[in-house]
C-alpha cells in the first residue's frame, strides 16, 4: 500500500478517478494520459495495469508483492507491452508488430495491456495504423497512451480514448522529485519555484548558463540588500551581459523575486523593519517584470531598481 499512497500524493485526482473506474467496473479499452513530464503518467499507467493482473488485490488495489505485480514493475510481464519511440519517432512497423502480437492470445491470461510512451511521437503512418486498430479493439484489451502534447495526437485517436489530465506537480512535490535526481536541495527548491514543469526544471538544471546566471543574481541581491552602490556598477558590467534576451531577462527578475521571498520569510517574525525593506524590494521586482513585458529596456529597469533600493 505504500506505493498506492505515494502515487496518490503525486496525482490525487487521477488516482481516485482510476481507482473508482476499476472498483465500479467502468474500464475503458483506451486511455490517453496527458500531462507534463515527471507528473507520474508512466508510474500510474503501470499501477493501473497491475489491477488487471494482481493475484492478491488488497482493498481493490494491487498488492505490489505478488509475482505478477513484481514482473510488471520490472517490465518483465509478457502480457503488459510497452512501446517507446525508436529514435525520434514511433514508427509504423512498431504498431504493426503490436497488432500482430495482440492478435495472439495472452501468454498467461486472456488479457493484455499496452502502454505507448510519448505517443505524440507517432508519425502519420503509425498514428493511422493505430487508429484502425482502435476502431475494432480486441476483447480483454487495454491501451494507455501517454503524451506531453495533447494537440499532437490525432483528433480521431483522442475521440476513441478516455482522456485523463495529469496536474502539474506542487512546488514541494516537484522539489522532492528533483532532489531524487541528485539535484542539490537549494537548487531544486529554486527550480521548483521558477517552473512547475519537471521536464523544464531538469533541462534548466543541466544548462551551464543557469548556474552562472544564478550566481550573478545572488551577487546583485547581496549588493541590493546591503545598500551597496556597487549594485549599480554590477548591473552595467555583469547583469546586462549575462541576461541578453527577453526570456533570460524575465528569468533574472523571477530569480531575484525568489531570493527576496526566501530572505523575507526568514525575517518575517523577527524583524519588522527588515520585513518592510524586503516587501518593498519584492514590490519593485514584481513591477520590473511588468515593465519588461511592456518592452521597457532591461538595463533601465535594473538600474531603476538599484537606484530605488540603494539610494532611496
Amino acid at each position: 500500500m505504500e506505493e498506492a499512497q505515494r502515487l496518490q500524493s503525486i496525482q490525487p485526482i487521477v488516482f481516485r478517478q482510476l481507482q473508482n473506474s476499476f472498483e465500479h467496473g467502468r474500464l475503458a479499452h483506451a486511455y490517453l494520459f496527458e500531462g507534463d513530464q515527471g507528473t507520474g503518467k508512466a508510474e500510474l499507467a503501470l499501477w493501473f495495469a497491475k489491477h488487471m493482473f494482481c493475484l492478491n488485490l488488497q482493498n481493490e488495489m494491487p498488492c505490489e508483492k505478488c509475482n505478477n505485480c513484481l514482473r510488471i514493475t520490472s517490465k518483465d510481464h509478457p502480457d503488459v507491452v510497452e512501446i517507446e519511440p525508436d529514435g525520434q519517432s514511433i514508427k509504423v512497423d512498431q504498431i504493426r508488430a503490436l497488432q500482430s502480437e495482440l492478435a495472439k492470445s495472452g501468454f498467461e491470461s486472456a488479457k493484455k495491456v499496452v502502454i505507448i510512451h510519448q505517443a505524440e511521437k507517432m508519425n502519420s503512418n503509425s498514428a493511422n495504423s493505430l487508429l484502425k486498430f482502435l476502431e475494432e479493439p480486441p476483447a480483454n484489451f487495454m491501451i494507455i497512451l501517454e503524451t506531453q502534447s495533447l494537440g499532437k495526437i490525432l483528433p480521431t485517436i483522442r475521440s476513441r480514448c478516455q482522456t485523463i489530465h495529469f496536474q502539474a506537480l506542487s512546488t514541494e512535490r516537484l522539489q522532492s522529485r528533483l532532489e531524487s535526481e541528485q539535484i542539490p536541495a537549494k537548487t531544486a527548491k529554486l527550480l521548483a519555484n521558477l517552473t512547475n514543469s519537471y521536464g523544464k526544471a531538469v533541462e534548466i538544471s543541466k544548462d551551464e548558463w543557469f548556474n552562472e546566471s544564478r550566481d550573478v543574481v545572488i551577487q546583485w541581491f547581496n549588493y541590493l540588500e546591503k545598500n551597496d552602490p556597487q549594485a549599480f556598477i554590477y548591473v552595467q558590467k555583469k547583469l546586462v551581459k549575462t541576461f541578453k534576451d527577453k526570456t533570460q531577462q524575465q528569468f533574472a527578475f523571477e530569480m531575484l523575486a525568489y531570493f527576496v521571498k526566501e530572505k523575507r520569510n526568514q525575517v518575517m517574525k523577527q524583524n519588522q523593519t527588515a520585513l518592510k525593506t524586503y516587501n518593498y524590494l519584492l514590490e519593485e521586482v514584481l513591477s520590473a517584470s511588468r515593465k519588461l513585458e511592456a518592452n521597457v529596456s532591461f538595463q533601465n529597469i535594473a538600474e531603476q531598481i538599484t537606484l530605488r533600493i540603494v539610494f532611496a
